[in-house]
């Protein structure tokens, strides 16, 4: 014969836990750290680069970049060690600055006992956002020991925006 089932009573507690602050200080952190993400993924700036899932997924690929504003022009400068200016593409337009270029080397080595074949092959894309007030027609790059130096002029209406505003003290 089947015994009666029976019922135990459940009592539902709510009970704040404390956290180990450890963890709580992780918790913060991963926090703060995808707030942060979040924000970077989705600003727009003045030279606003192109997102990230839009260019090649291989980060070894990407050259470091670094962008200036001086009294008469912007300056993007990058970083390309080992290639040369035929290797590199600089385009402009539609306000977009875009840099490409693309690296192949092959090594061959023969010796009495091994046979050594290598192959290299990378490229890359970088796309700028041109801020207004800069002069397109006068658009320069240069290339000197692995540095690529684009300098964007300003127009003279965007120098003549320029406004120093006097600051008194009370």
């Amino acid at each position: 014969m089947a015994e009666a089932a029976t019922k135990l009573p459940v009592k539902n507690e709510t009970r704040e836990t404390a956290a180990w602050p450890p963890f709580d200080s992780l918790h913060q952190n991963m926090e703060r750290m995808f707030d942060d993400f979040g924000r970077s993924l989705f600003r727009r700036g003045q030279f606003d680069v192109e997102p990230f899932w839009r260019r090649s997924m291989n980060w070894g690929a990407i050259p470091a970049v670094d962008i200036a504003e001086k009294d008469n022009a912007y300056e993007i400068t990058a970083e390309l060690p080992g290639m040369d200016e035929k290797d590199i593409e600089v385009k402009y337009a539609g306000g977009m600055l875009t840099i490409k270029g693309e690296k192949e080397e092959a090594k061959e080595e023969k010796q009495k006992d091994y046979h050594l074949t290598e192959r290299r092959y990378g490229s890359f894309q970088r796309s700028f956002s041109v801020p207004d007030g800069v002069d397109a027609d006068k658009l320069e790059a240069d290339f000197s020991k692995g540095v690529l130096t684009v300098t964007l002029p300003k127009s003279p209406e965007a120098k003549k925006q320029e406004k120093k505003i006097p600051i008194s003290a009370k």
